[in-house]
C-alpha cells in the first residue's frame, strides 16, 4: 500500500458485506465482506449465479508484512484460475510479487507462475491448495455475513457528516457504544477515512465494529479485477 494503516483495533474483528446481496437481470448475486486478524485487514468480494460460484476477490493489507490483492474464477463448480499481485517483506524491504495459476477440471495446476521481483519460483502443493481454500472461504464468509444484514461500509467522516465512497452524504451517524473512548474522541475531532461493519437504515449510518481508521487521504478500496 502507499501508506501504513493507522489501526485502533486491538482484537480481531469481522467485517460484513459492503453491499447487500443483489440479483440483477442475469440472476447473479453479489456479496462482500471481510475480517481483521491481528494487524491484517481483509476485504472480500464474491459473485454467484443460481447458487454456482462465479468469481471472488480480496484485498489484504498488513501493517508490517505488505499487501496483496487477488482475483479468483470458477468454472463448473471448481476454482479454475487465481491471479494475485502485491508486495511482501524480504530482507526488511517490501518487494513486488505476482502469482498466476490455472487449474483444469480435475483440480490439477496446468499453469503456474510465481514471480518475486524478477525471479520465477516454484509453488508447492500446499500453496496451490491454499489458494483454492481461500477462494472457497471467501464465498462462505461473505454469505454468512450477509445473512446478518450487515455491510462493509467505507467513507469519510469529518465529525458531522459521513460521505460514502460513492459520494452519498449522511448526517445521522450512530456509533456502537462499545468503541474505545479514544477512538470516539478521534472520530469527533479529525477528518478520517473509516471502514466498518454496519448498516444504513432510514438515512442513518449505524457503525457496529470499526475496522480501519486512517487519515482522510487514504483511498477507497475497490474490488480487484485481475482476470481478463
Amino acid at each position: 500500500m502507499k501508506k501504513i494503516l493507522l489501526s485502533l483495533i486491538t482484537t480481531a474483528m469481522v467485517v460484513g458485506c459492503s453491499s447487500s446481496a443483489t440479483s440483477n437481470f442475469s440472476k447473479q448475486s453479489h456479496y462482500s465482506g471481510g475480517q481483521r486478524v491481528s494487524d491484517t485487514t481483509h476485504y472480500y468480494w464474491f459473485t454467484e449465479s443460481t447458487s454456482q460460484s462465479v468469481s471472488a476477490a480480496d484485498h489484504v493489507t498488513s501493517e508490517t508484512n505488505g499487501w496483496y490483492e487477488t482475483s479468483y474464477r470458477w468454472d463448473e463448480g471448481n476454482v479454475r484460475e487465481v491471479v494475485r499481485k502485491g508486495e511482501q517483506l524480504k530482507a526488511g524491504e517490501l518487494v513486488p510479487y505476482t502469482v498466476h495459476v490455472r487449474f483444469n477440471k480435475d483440480g490439477e495446476a496446468v499453469y503456474q507462475q510465481y514471480r518475486v521481483e524478477k525471479k520465477i519460483l516454484p509453488l508447492n502443493e500446499g500453496q496451490l491448495e491454499r489458494y483454492v481454500l481461500e477462494a472457497e472461504s471467501i464465498g462462505n464468509m461473505t454469505k454468512d455475513q450477509n445473512k446478518k444484514g450487515l455491510e462493509l461500509l467505507q467513507g469519510f467522516w469529518d465529525g458531522t457528516t459521513f460521505e460514502l465512497c460513492n459520494g452519498k452524504d449522511y448526517t445521522e451517524v450512530e456509533f456502537n457504544n462499545t468503541l474505545p473512548s479514544f477512538v470516539m474522541s478521534r472520530l469527533s475531532s479529525l477528518d478520517n477515512y473509516i471502514g466498518f461493519l454496519g448498516k444504513i437504515r432510514n438515512n442513518t449510518v449505524y457503525i457496529d465494529e470499526l475496522l480501519i481508521l486512517a487519515d482522510d487521504d487514504y483511498d477507497c478500496v475497490e474490488r480487484p479485477n485481475l482476470i481478463d
